[in-house]
């Protein structure tokens, strides 16, 4: 998002933790409800379409959207629905990817109040690579044609008793709903909100090996001195690197894997 939206979405996303930060909110149901809004405003093409248009005063679209769902959401809901339509948006599609960013960033807050956020963050890494791992899989999930009744049966048969709730409540909106995303876009967006909720960055560690304990708590010390922040690390093992560390936080990438070395002095006796 660029301009005006990305100013809406901040302001959508301090008046949720606003809301959140009461005890007696409940953060699952937010996520819901604001899933089944986002639904709605992205099969009503009109609709969005008035609800961003600014020729209309904001007070007049959030009376819109109070009186479409008062009484079918949380009066919550509705006040978050309201401030984001009061906004000013740069294109109408992203007043839809801000509700459904708000969708999952509740979601992220109900896991961070049940203290699992670091399990389901892991547990969405390693569902990400087991996906990536079996086209026939990924297949299934993403194929257009398969419905998304059968995506959430097969994301609970997969996932059911084996992740918690709020895991299996993120990826099978994704893959019911992608709205034009990768799955793997889908996946990296959660860890990014999971990420900046606990102020931190997160990086994809790849290793020949997998790290012990004190290498892992070395390895996230070195990184958050470097970045100046806390780093989540999600760790991946692949032989074929042979042995080191290879390390992307964002778009930068340190290699230190014997791998590239190898193939670096390969390309210099070639040229």
């Amino acid at each position: 998002m660029i301009g005006a939206s990305r100013e809406a979405l901040a302001a959508g996303r301090q008046n949720l933790e606003s809301l959140t930060d009461s005890t007696s909110v409940d953060a699952v149901k937010l996520a819901e409800e604001l899933t089944a809004v986002t639904v709605l405003l992205d099969r009503e093409v009109s609709l969005r379409r008035v609800l961003t248009d600014p020729s209309r005063s904001g007070q007049d679209k959030a009376q819109l959207v109070s009186s479409l769902l008062a009484g079918q959401v949380s009066g919550e809901t509705v006040d978050l629905a309201s401030g984001l339509v009061r906004s000013r948006w740069s294109g109408s599609r992203d007043l839809v990817d801000a509700t459904e960013e708000l969708a999952a960033y509740a979601e992220v807050i109900a896991a961070e109040k049940a203290g699992v956020l670091d399990d389901v963050e892991d547990e969405l890494f390693r569902f990400g690579r087991v996906v990536c791992g079996s086209h026939e899989l990924r297949s299934a999930l993403t194929e257009p044609k398969a419905g998304s009744a059968s995506k959430a049966a097969l994301i609970k048969k997969l996932l059911g008793g084996r992740a918690n709730a709020g895991t299996v409540r993120l990826v099978t909106a994704l893959v019911t709903q992608p709205r034009g995303r990768s799955l793997e876009q889908g996946l990296e967006s959660y860890s990014r909100l999971a990420a900046a909720r606990r102020g931190r960055v997160v990086a994809l560690v790849t290793t020949a090996v997998p790290l012990s304990d004190g290498q892992k708590e070395r390895l996230s010390g070195s990184l958050a001195r470097l970045y100046g922040r806390q780093v989540h690390l999600n760790i991946d093992v692949d032989p074929e690197v042979v042995g080191g560390v290879r390390v992307e936080i964002g778009d930068e990438i340190i290699d230190g894997t014997v791998s590239s070395r190898l193939e670096g002095a390969r390309q210099s006796l070639e040229g």
